[in-house]
């Protein structure tokens, strides 16, 4: 018998449809020479530190660092859990093969072999690896099965995840908790500490108090109205400075121009195109859904997995915007499939469609590709399923429009010793832009060439040469903050470890040094939510007193830098492809741990702080303070 184990429930069931397993069992289906069951997710996990060790069951900073001699597993959950496995365990110990059917991804791959490891599976493992749940993807997939050592590397990248969050949560949970945290016995704070979830509170902390001790400074713009249309000034600066910093200076320009004439210098007209936005990977359809409409980033993954499940949509845990080259034949069904709820697909049936290297690239596929609509047809959709739908559907329209064709004129002018500067674009054919035509601008998220208005607009013909009054204007601007992190933003934070990064090409460069995986990152930023390290304030993001105190409090540079933990990330990667040994890893991670340890152990903050009394002495920058500092403690004078 052929035993086949899903992730959950509703994929088993439908696998066990395609292959004519049709009689239902106690926790499985059975027919056909297969039996298919599933796991509910996570079943198993890593031991806790007390089931290690009676050592380790008190905390206490004498123990740590926690560091098992072998890493071990068990099963995790409730008694339903517990009767799941059981089922598994069972069917396991009686098959003649096993087919891994779990999510094709690192984390599908440590749950599924956890589960085999700990049934005690003696037989042959092979491994179903499919992009979609239609009849026609898992058909396919069981064609072409491989051997579960094809899989080592992924899953061994897994397991060092798993691994590395074991040891540095908890043994700097434990750390700062018992020598920071307010609090004796169960009154105590717990203060938690992971590996992807403190630098991504760092960002937030620090991008908070960059707003809060921001200086505006005043300065002023010196523009010209010419027939009807707005001129910038262009004068040369200093860097980090402003041309005109006082309203006297300003006045001066004005008045030396204003009686003059302003002369057209030059105008420049360039064709340039404009390519449609890219396929979507998880991270920018979060980033997307969130700019349209608020979703959490938790949310949208539910939502596009619910669409992946329910075989409207590819796999949504991928970290690519292409597709590989074998997708490019299947693309007129793909669109043939839909085209009954989007008329945008009819002028694409029945021609060549183009093959675009910004589309296909086998380079930049690795397990997955970018999401797209499977072609199946999108019923049953609830309302908030339809929105997340529509945004992947359209985007997988647009790839295959012609490039929107522009002019970009620039003109130049001058005014006495002054000179003046104007751009603008027109739309000369719109190419994929006319897919979009009947959404609100925010469906084409992705698009940065609408992001200044001034720059969008198309101009009058001006002529070289001609010249005329004008109304020289001075106005008034002051320099702003940065803007509090919105999940948006803080998700494309994460995916750059903290660098602020426009350009798709360059943020698609530099996702191998993420901090988090795309799976991950909703689930982190939940994780702030709860243990109220953050809150939301419409789409800002704030830190709270607790989570600004506990980034003061730690002092490990690695605990708290999202480019380190990026580093980590890439590492990981390695491992997964193969290009970096998990025992070299496991080495740098028990140093790391025992450093960590040894810092919050030899470290004199903590201390019950002499003038208030209430807080805590914490690290600063470069100096000690209160904890209470911003509630008016004068100790906060050490910072």
């Amino acid at each position: 018998m052929i035993v086949c184990v899903a992730e959950k429930p509703s994929v088993g069931e439908y696998i066990a449809r395609v292959l004519g397993a049709n009689q239902r069992k106690n926790g499985y289906f059975e027919g056909n020479g297969y039996q298919v069951t599933w796991t509910f997710g996570h079943l198993c996990a890593l031991l806790d530190p007390q089931e290690y060790t009676e050592q380790w069951k008190g905390w206490n900073l004498s123990t740590l660092p926690m560091i098992p001699a072998r890493f071990a597993i068990k099963v995790s959950g409730d008694e339903g859990v517990h009767k799941q496995f059981n089922v598994i365990k069972s069917l396991i110990e009686q098959a003649d093969e096993v087919i891994n059917c779990g999510d094709a991804g690192q984390e599908g791959e440590l749950i599924q072999r956890w589960v085999y490891q700990q049934a005690g599976c003696k037989c042959p493992v092979k491994r179903l690896w499919v992009s979609s749940l239609t009849e026609e993807a898992i058909r396919e997939g069981f064609q072409a099965l491989k051997d579960q050592s094809e899989y080592q590397h992924l899953y061994e990248a897994g397991m060092m995840r798993a691994i590395g969050d074991w040891l540095l949560g908890m043994n700097a949970t434990r750390a700062y908790t018992i020598r920071y945290a307010q609090g004796r016995g169960r009154e105590r704070q717990v203060l938690s500490v992971g590996r992807v979830q403190t630098p991504t509170l760092a960002l937030v902390v620090k991008r908070q108090a960059e707003i809060e001790n921001f200086i505006p400074r005043t300065y002023w713009e010196l523009k010209t109205n010419y027939r009807d249309t707005l001129f910038n000034a262009q004068i040369p600066v200093e860097d980090g400075e402003y041309a005109i910093t006082s309203e006297e200076q300003g006045q001066a320009l004005v008045d030396s121009i204003k009686d003059l004439p302003l002369t057209i210098m030059s105008v420049e007209k360039k064709k340039g195109i404009e390519s449609a936005p890219k396929l979507y990977d998880l991270t920018s359809l979060q980033v997307d859904c969130n700019k349209k409409y608020s979703f959490s980033a938790e949310q949208t993954l539910q939502f596009i997995q619910s669409l992946y499940e329910k075989r409207v949509t590819t796999y949504p845990r991928v970290d690519t915007t292409y597709l590989s080259d074998d997708i490019y034949p299947k693309i007129p069904n793909t669109l043939a499939g839909i085209k009954d709820y989007y008329p945008q697909v009819a002028p694409l049936l029945g021609k060549k469609l183009p093959k675009s290297k910004k589309v296909f690239d086998n380079k930049k596929v690795t397990d997955h590709h970018a999401i797209i609509p499977t072609g199946m047809r999108p019923e049953g959709l609830t309302a908030d399923e339809k929105k997340v739908y529509d945004l992947v559907a359209l985007h997988f329209i647009a790839v295959f429009y012609p490039e929107c064709e522009v002019s970009n004129t620039t003109v130049l002018a001058k005014a006495g010793e002054i000179d003046f500067k104007v751009t603008g674009r027109e739309v000369l054919k719109p190419g994929w832009r006319v897919v979009f035509e009947n959404e609100r601008s925010q469906s084409e998220p992705n698009d940065e060439n609408e992001a200044n208005d001034e720059n969008a607009k198309s101009l009058p013909a001006f002529t070289k040469g001609e010249s005329g009054a004008h109304v020289p204007l001075l106005k008034e601007k002051t320099t702003t903050p940065p803007k509090y992190y919105t999940e948006a933003t803080l998700l494309r934070a994460m995916e750059t470890a903290g660098k602020t990064v426009e350009n798709d090409e360059l943020r698609e460069a530099m996702k191998e040094n993420g901090i988090g995986r795309p799976s991950t990152r909703a689930a982190i930023i939940e994780k702030l939510y709860q243990r109220k390290y953050i809150v939301k304030q419409g789409k800002s993001l704030r830190a709270t007193e607790t989570g600004i105190n506990l980034i003061h409090t730690i002092i490990s540079p690695l605990l708290k830098s999202a480019e380190l933990t990026g580093l980590w990330e890439k590492k990981l990667r390695e491992i997964e492809r193969g290009e970096y040994r998990a025992q070299d890893f496991l080495t740098e991670l028990k140093e790391m741990t025992s450093g960590v340890v040894r810092d919050v152990k030899t470290n004199k903050a903590g201390m019950l702080c002499p003038v208030c009394r209430q807080g805590l002495i914490i690290r600063g920058n470069t100096r000690y303070g209160c904890s209470r500092w911003r509630e008016g403690c004068t100790y906060a004078e050490a910072f």
